[in-house]
């Protein structure tokens, strides 16, 4: 019996494919190049989109997290670890981005600024539950230590996204929060928003899929 995650792979894996291309067409063509930075300032609707989903997928690995240390339900330590990977791939998206936009707009790819040093520190921590579920031989434990670095992680969000407030920093504050953005260049980007969450959603269903799979085959190898 297909479960309800492999189910919903085909639609979402249809509506994230669609999305993608109408919002990356959206932004890398329609929409007007801007004032100020110009063309390069299109790498916006693919930096921005990967960050705020980066944000989410770790977001979902602490209530996982949380909830496996308080249930110790399997489940949702596979909702954890699956969303962990993703959100480990979405903000290598957004540092390869932003070192994209910084090397004509800073005139360097990589700097110490704040908000890029903090977000490198997110990438470690994640990098490094994964390891750490990797590294660990008895499964449950592994679940146990790597929920106490998912929770714990969650916390460097606020200081990223609050880090150009906090530090004088290179990295501009959030047009979008603030409201400052065109009316011309917001529609795409809140369309490869949408279009990037629904990629996330489709792959997260994959991953917990698989990682049910992979539980499943444990248990027969362990009952064998």
């Amino acid at each position: 019996m297909a479960s309800g995650g492999s189910r919903l792979m085909i639609p979402l894996g249809v509506g994230a494919s669609a999305a993608l291309l109408a919002g990356l067409y959206a932004g890398l063509v329609r929409a007007p190049a801007d004032v100020v930075q110009g063309e390069v300032q299109r790498i916006m609707y693919l930096h921005v989109p990967t960050v705020l989903v980066a944000y989410l997928a770790f977001f979902v690995v602490f209530v996982g997290s949380v909830a496996y240390l308080f249930t110790r339900r399997e489940r949702w330590d596979i909702l954890a670890h699956a969303s962990a990977e993703i959100g480990v791939l979405f903000t290598a998206l957004t540092i390869a981005a932003g070192a994209i936009w910084g090397k004509p707009t800073w005139g360097a790819w990589w700097t110490w600024d704040a908000r890029l040093t903090t977000t490198a520190i997110l990438l470690l921590i994640y990098l490094a539950y994964l390891m750490l579920r990797a590294a660990v031989e008895d499964r449950a434990r592994g679940a146990r230590y790597a929920a106490v670095v998912g929770i714990l992680g969650f916390l460097d969000i606020p200081i990223v996204h609050k880090s150009v407030e906090w530090w004088r920093t290179l990295h501009q504050p959030s047009s979008l929060a603030r409201g400052a953005i065109d009316p011309a260049l917001l529609f795409p980007l809140l369309l490869n928003l949408g279009a990037f969450a629904l990629l996330y959603a489709f792959l997260l269903a994959q991953r917990v899929e698989m990682g049910r799979l992979e539980a499943e085959l444990l248990r027969h190898r362990l009952e064998a």
